[in-house]
Order: structure tokens, then C-alpha cells, then sequence
């Protein structure tokens, strides 16, 4: 007797392998057995008709910034809303361990201004109870989670943690603030953390616009910590180099031959976030280049990048919009969504806002950007996120004569109020996802970025592994698709193993039991709408999905079509898993 038995799916079971018709049975939280239809038995305290769905292990999402939302909310949304089962965080160079009491807001300030999570979500929701690293791991273990969970030790707590005023200044670390940098780094990671990350961009700042702690660390900083994974011989190393927005086209290939420096002298794997800038357009290749050369150097240096642009949302409650900060704008900030809409409705509002100079980087960015902004779809629209250049503001103000002002906010008013526009502004320098498919195809690389927790009011990127299996293996019309079975390695097995996690993202018996069941051909997205239920009543963009038919973790079924069942099976990750039948 199974306690689950998925039967008649077309299994993708995350080797790459080709999809195949079969039953999968589950067991005790592992995958009891994969086989023909009917080959298992048929019986089980609950059995899923699986016929004419497909079956996959569940999403490894390596790149999240739940590292606070964790403390209140044991359903991590939205990712469990798009079938992941695991997430790492402690991305970035940004956490909440190791801490001193009083260093708390300190650290909070600091993820508002890095991650856009508001702060007064933060102060309401968080409740500490930890100082060192081991502690929070202690702390988030004590609590039920929806799926499992990961974490890695951060750059900007330990520097100061460990040189107070000095670090989070980034001043030069001393011999003695570098050994002991390694050695908490080196605690965390023999009591679970995954790795360790820190961030380079000057994109990272705290709310007063100071840089990220260890921005500017120098490389016998990083190479000094980095030696704490190389004496326990587990662990991985995450940068958020300089130039990871396009923002230095001169950085990136230096950071990444420091990276393949560090990776040959520690003997393990680093990996770093990489998007297609809007300088040097064909940048990312000579990144990937050099990531094979790593590689055949006897290094493992490992991009990580996004299943689509990256950019902005915008709306009536987004963060962001373009006529933000003109005066007849911001007199309606008090209002709802509704009742703004209506005041821009009115032909006075309307003379008025066109009329009204905007803020220079508000100006800059809507002159600059108008080829890339589009509107995202009215509600029950399927969401095309590689959208063609004609139907975009700036190519329709061309063709009409108008201004893109005037074309944005006809726009605006002509649909309802909580529609959204979308500026994609990296990952789509020629107007396609070309470069992206390169990026997602390449051996260095693996699938990351989804930011799930982060940039809440301005993002909504934790919804990327549907779009993995919807734009790329089944809708994409402006160039070639990928191959399911790949796209379900890349986000399964490929970002387990980066991690050390070689006991899930497969379905193959005694692995874990995280599982999809997936209606393929009517998966679709919902439009991200916003909502305000963060602790304190703050914001976010929320997006769901239709079309998951049941996500397993653990071997319990926690969400069916697309609802939550209540079960809490997910566990807090300490350190890397073996593979279980090796």
C-alpha cells in the first residue's frame, strides 16, 4: 500500500531524458518506484489520474530572497504557487544572520534598500530570536514550511558582525577581521548553510544610498573567507558581481576571472547572476566564453540566469510609474486604484499630467525606454512576455504622431485599474530572447534570478518556472522553443546539483518525493495583481497560476489546482544531501 500513486503521466523526470508514459509511487516522503502504467500496483491511500498530464520532480529554486518572509509566513508565496519545492536564499550578500541585538534594524534598513521589501513588513513580521548563524538556522527549523527550504551565509551581516561601523562603511578588512570573517563562515557551514554570497554592484545600497558591506572587498577578503569551503570541502560561493545589470560593461569580465581564480584555489563551485546589458549587447557571450575556459581550466564557474527580461512592472500601486512625480500625479497618491483611474479619466487630469514636467529620471527613463513598454494584457489575456516592438508605446507614438506620453496614458485610462505595464529592461536588447536562449542553453549556466521575496512592489519574477514551461516549450513563436524535458532538467536536477542537493530533482526511486502534476497544455499565468497582505498591511505583487494540477513535497500533496491544502511537510535544508542511491 503506497501512500500516493500518480498514475498514467507522462513522466519528465528530470535526467533530460525523454518523456515517457508511467506511474510513479510514493513512500515514507521518497519515490518508492517509476514504472510502465499499472506496473506499481494499484493500490495507495491516494491515487492521482494523471492522463494527459505531465509529471516532473519539483522546481529548485536557487535564487530567493525569502530570508525574512520565512519567520511569518510558512507558505512562501508566491513560489509555491509554480510547483517549487525548494528554495535557497541568503542571496546577494544580504541576511539576518549572524546579528547583535541592536544591529537588527540596521540589517532590516539594509534589505529594504537592496531588495525593495518594505520595511514596515519587516519590522512588523520579523520575530528574531537568534544572534549567530547556527541560532537562525535553529530558529527557521522550529517552525513548519510549505516546502523545504536552503539558506546561505551573507557577506554584509558577517562584516558587521564582526567589524561593526567598519564594515558596514566598507572599509579595507584586516588580517585579523578576515580570519574571523572565515570562521563564522565556516561555523555557519558546517551547521547547514549552503554556501556563502556576497554582492559587488553599486545597484546595492542601503536606504541612505551607502553601498552593500563587501562591495569593495578585496580579493585576499574573498579569497581569505573563501578558504572556509575549501577546509570543509562543501559549500558554494554567489556574487552579485559589478556589472550584473549592464550597469559597468568594463567589471564583469574581471570579476568573472577572480571567480575562476577563487574556484581553482578552493575547490568549489562559484556562480553569479548575468543578464544581457544594453551597452555591449553581446557581452554575455564573452561571459560564457570565459566560464568554459574556467571550466577546462579545472574550475567551476557557474552562471545563473533568467527565463525572461528583467525589468520593471508599473500600475496604479506599483513603487515605480512613469508619471511619477508630476504634481497632479502624486495629488492622487491618497487614492484607490479605482478612484484614480476615474480622475484620469477626466479631460482636466489628463491636460494636466501631459502638460507637467516630469522628475529627470522619471523623464529620462520614459524617453529612453518607450520601444519597451508595453501593457501586460487585460485580465484573463494570456501574458506574452517577449512581445513584438510594434505594439509597443514608443513604435505605436511613432506610427500615430503622438507623444509617448500621450500614448501611455491613453493607454492607461483605456483599461482597467489594476491593469500593469511591463519595461523590460535587460534580457531584451534586440527585442527578442534570443540572447536568453543562448544564456539558458549553455553548459555554464543554470536557471536563477527569480528573486522570489524581493523587489515586491516592482517584480514579480517568482512566477519564471511557468514560464519556462509555458513561453519556452510551448508558446514561443519569435524563435526557437526548448525541448520540455530540458527546460524541467535545467530547473530541477541542473540547480539541485549545483547546490549539493543531489537527493531531489529526479524521479527515479528512493529520491525525494517532490513532485508536479502539471496540465501542460492549459498551464497558464495569471496577471500579478497586488495585493496588501504583508505583515503591517504592506504591499506586493502576487501572481498565480492555473493549470498545477497537485505539487508534492515530501511526499504530501500541499497545493491542488493551484490551491493550498494546508500541509506543511517542508524542512529547513543543513548542507548538502547525497544522492541517495549511489
Amino acid at each position: 500500500m503506497h501512500d500516493l500513486l500518480i498514475t498514467n503521466g507522462t513522466i519528465v523526470d528530470g535526467s533530460g531524458g525523454t518523456p515517457f508514459v508511467g506511474d510513479v509511487a510514493v513512500s515514507g516522503g521518497v519515490i518508492a518506484g517509476v514504472g510502465a502504467p499499472g506496473s506499481l500496483g494499484t493500490e495507495a491511500h491516494e491515487i492521482i489520474d494523471a492522463t494527459g498530464l505531465i509529471v516532473t520532480p519539483g522546481f529548485v529554486d536557487i535564487h530567493s530572497h525569502y530570508d525574512g518572509q520565512v519567520t511569518w509566513d510558512p507558505y512562501l508565496t508566491p513560489s509555491c504557487f509554480h510547483g517549487v519545492t525548494t528554495v535557497v536564499m541568503g542571496n546577494c550578500g544580504v541576511g539576518f544572520a549572524p546579528v547583535a541585538p541592536d544591529k537588527r534594524q540596521w540589517l532590516s534598513e539594509l534589505m529594504e534598500g537592496v531588495e525593495d521589501i518594505p520595511g514596515t513588513a519587516l519590522t512588523a513580521g520579523m520575530r528574531w530570536g537568534w544572534e549567530t548563524f547556527p541560532e537562525y538556522l535553529d530558529f527557521i527549523d522550529s517552525e513548519p514550511h510549505v516546502m523545504d527550504v536552503g539558506t546561505q551565509i551573507a557577506h554584509a551581516p558577517v562584516r558587521a558582525y564582526v567589524m561593526g561601523e567598519r564594515g558596514a562603511a566598507n572599509e579595507a578588512a584586516s588580517p585579523d577581521d578576515i580570519a574571523r570573517m572565515a570562521a563564522i563562515v565556516k561555523e555557519a557551514v558546517a551547521a547547514g548553510a549552503l554556501g556563502f554570497s556576497t554582492s559587488r554592484t553599486m545597484l546595492h545600497h542601503a536606504l541612505d544610498g551607502t553601498p552593500v558591506p563587501g562591495t569593495f572587498a578585496t580579493h585576499e577578503e574573498l579569497f581569505g573567507i573563501g578558504q572556509a569551503l575549501a577546509e570543509l570541502g562543501t559549500g558554494l560561493f554567489e556574487v552579485s558581481p559589478a556589472g550584473v545589470a549592464g550597469e559597468d560593461d568594463e567589471s564583469l569580465p574581471r570579476e568573472v576571472e577572480w571567480m575562476h581564480q577563487l574556484s581553482k584555489r578552493i575547490g568549489r563551485p562559484v556562480t553569479f547572476g548575468m543578464t544581457q546589458g544594453n551597452g555591449d549587447t553581446m557581452l554575455y557571450r564573452r561571459i560564457l566564453e570565459a566560464a568554459a575556459a574556467a571550466a577546462a581550466d579545472g574550475a567551476t564557474v557557474i552562471a545563473q540566469v533568467a527565463g525572461r527580461a528583467s525589468g520593471l512592472l508599473f500600475g496604479m500601486e506599483t513603487t515605480y510609474h512613469p508619471f511619477k512625480g508630476r504634481p497632479t500625479w502624486e495629488s492622487l497618491a491618497s487614492r484607490t486604484a479605482d478612484e484614480k483611474l476615474a480622475a484620469l479619466r477626466t479631460p482636466e487630469v489628463r491636460a494636466a499630467i501631459l502638460s507637467e514636467e516630469p522628475p529627470n529620471v522619471q523623464m529620462s527613463l520614459l524617453s529612453r525606454m518607450a520601444d519597451r513598454i508595453w501593457p501586460m494584457g487585460d485580465p484573463g489575456a494570456a501574458i506574452d512576455y517577449e512581445p513584438p516592438l510594434e505594439t509597443s508605446v514608443g513604435s505605436i507614438a511613432a506610427r500615430t504622431g503622438r507623444t509617448s506620453d500621450e500614448v501611455l496614458y491613453d493607454m492607461i485610462i483605456e483599461r482597467p485599474a489594476d491593469a500593469l505595464f511591463m519595461i523590460p529592461v535587460n534580457n531584451y536588447a534586440h527585442n527578442t530572447f534570443d540572447a536568453l536562449y543562448e544564456q539558458i542553453t549553455h553548459p555554464q549556466a543554470v536557471m536563477g534570478l527569480a528573486d522570489g521575496g524581493a523587489h515586491v512592489a516592482i517584480i514579480c519574477d517568482a512566477s519564471i518556472p511557468t514560464t519556462m514551461l509555458t513561453h519556452w516549450t510551448r508558446d514561443r513563436t519569435r524563435g526557437p522553443k526548448l525541448a520540455l524535458e530540458f527546460v524541467v532538467k535545467r530547473q530541477t536536477r541542473d540547480t539541485a546539483e549545483l547546490y549539493g542537493l543531489h537527493d531531489r530533482g529526479l524521479l527515479r526511486a528512493g529520491y525525494k518525493a517532490d513532485v508536479n502534476v502539471i496540465d501542460h497544455a492549459n498551464l497558464r499565468m495569471r496577471m500579478p495583481e497586488m495585493a496588501y497582505d504583508l505583515p503591517g498591511g504592506a504591499r506586493r505583487l502576487v501572481q498565480k497560476a492555473d493549470g498545477y494540477v497537485a505539487t508534492v513535497v515530501n511526499g504530501q500533496v500541499v497545493s491542488r489546482h493551484g490551491e493550498l491544502t494546508g500541509a506543511l511537510p517542508g524542512r529547513v535544508l543543513r548542507g548538502a544531501r547525497p544522492d541517495p542511491v549511489a
